[in-house]
């Protein structure tokens, strides 16, 4: 396998940590600009909305740029919007510069996928795909950690200003180790937005977008409910973001193993269910320390657990747009974070606690149970109806 996978997760890892640890210092942003914690959880809300928009967008409209070209391009823009929330003294250019971040992040992101999938053989793509994935779930176990840590001794802008110096780094690193990669065949937008016709794909995605919108109820406020319900100190904070953060890495994996071995229409169903019960059980675990970190581990888990069956998934029943769907997944799961920081920021404000948060996101994951019930059967009679045209013709 291409040694260079591992620099694009480097890089994805960077960027990964943007918008993976505004959730750990929300409490701190909110009270140094002035602003309900509600509010404050915008900037998680625009963020992945701006991403999602701007995934699919901006690589059409960037697609006869030669792409290392491109990619540093990227990560020069996004290193000046870390400096730019560095200096930022207002809600307003702080929301301004993540607009920014977002969307550089954005392309980043897919291009460290599309690149990835052309410098490996076939037979590697899966397992060089799931390494940028884990760069960026390992920005969570990483980051999020040592940003509460140095937002604790030097204040949150000095995490971004922290992000900026890494992003500089990736930017060396490409510019120096990565080939040129040649412009291939132009995909208009248009027509990328053509293969949502069929519902066994657009269902498809939907799993992904509700999955996260439960999952980001509550973890985009896990730093207030963990304060709230425990009284914790950053310390304890950290270790528990930890733990989530080492789980998810272990959940992707396991997710992948999954799908080898009961297939990606049963590791989906099996992921997807499991998470709604996990969800549903956690507010009920509260008395119980050991047993709610044991809940919580699994939530983790299980969160990044999906990733795997579902681009198995997609690569299975659209298999002459794969590329366009890794691409389309990615502002679904974008969609989903923002809807659910959205959902979680509602149910603040209307309750005036976070209690209620972890019930509202299992409801959601049970709406993404249904859509993967309804894409799994409409792709199951995809295949019969190709059979039974097989049989005819022959």
């Amino acid at each position: 396998m291409n040694w260079r996978v591992f620099i694009l997760a480097a890089a994805a890892f960077a960027v990964g940590l943007v918008e993976l640890v505004v959730g750990g210092i929300l409490p701190s942003i909110a009270d140094d600009l002035h602003i309900s914690l509600a509010k404050a959880g915008q900037l998680i809300t625009v963020f992945a909305l701006v991403y999602a928009i701007s995934a699919p967008v901006l690589l059409s409209i960037t697609a006869k740029i030669e792409r290392k070209r491109l990619y540093l391009i990227a990560l020069f823009i996004f290193t000046l919007g870390n400096i730019a929330t560095y200096f930022s003294t207002t809600f307003l250019l702080v929301m301004i510069a993540r607009v920014i971040t977002a969307m550089s992040t954005a392309l980043i992101i897919v291009l460290s996928l599309t690149i990835t999938s052309k410098i490996v053989e076939p037979k590697h793509r899966a397992k060089a795909l799931s390494i940028i994935f884990a760069g960026i779930s390992s920005s969570l176990v990483i980051g999020v950690p040592i940003g509460i840590f140095i937002t604790d001794w030097f204040g949150w802008r000095a995490v971004f200003f922290g992000i900026a110096i890494l992003s500089s780094l990736s930017m060396i690193l490409i510019y120096t180790l990565l080939e040129k990669m040649p412009v291939e065949k132009v995909i208009p937008l248009k027509t990328q937005l053509k293969s949502l016709r069929k519902p066994k794909i657009y269902f498809a995605h939907l799993i992904t977008l509700f999955m996260l919108a439960g999952h980001y109820t509550l973890y985009a406020y896990l730093t207030p409910f963990l304060i709230e319900t425990f009284e914790m100190d950053s310390y304890w904070i950290s270790i528990c973001y930890v733990m989530i953060g080492v789980a998810s890495i272990f959940g992707n994996t396991v997710g992948g193993w999954l799908s080898d071995w009961i297939g990606s229409s049963k590791a989906i169903l099996f992921v997807t269910s499991s998470f709604a019960v996990i969800l549903f059980l956690i507010p009920y675990t509260t008395d119980f320390f050991p047993l709610f970190l044991f809940c919580i581990i699994l939530w983790g888990g299980l969160s990044w657990a999906l990733t795997p069956p579902l681009q198995s998934f997609l690569i299975q029943i659209a298999p002459e747009t794969s590329d366009i769907q890794q691409s389309l997944n990615t502002s679904a799961l974008q969609i989903g974070i923002s809807i659910g920081s959205g959902v979680g920021a509602t149910v603040v404000t209307a309750t005036g606690s976070v209690m209620n948060l972890a019930s509202v996101g299992a409801v959601l994951v049970l709406i993404s149970l249904g859509c993967a019930i309804i894409s799994i059967k409409k792709a199951s009679l995809s295949e019969d109806s190709l059979d039974n045209d097989s049989l005819i013709k022959s």
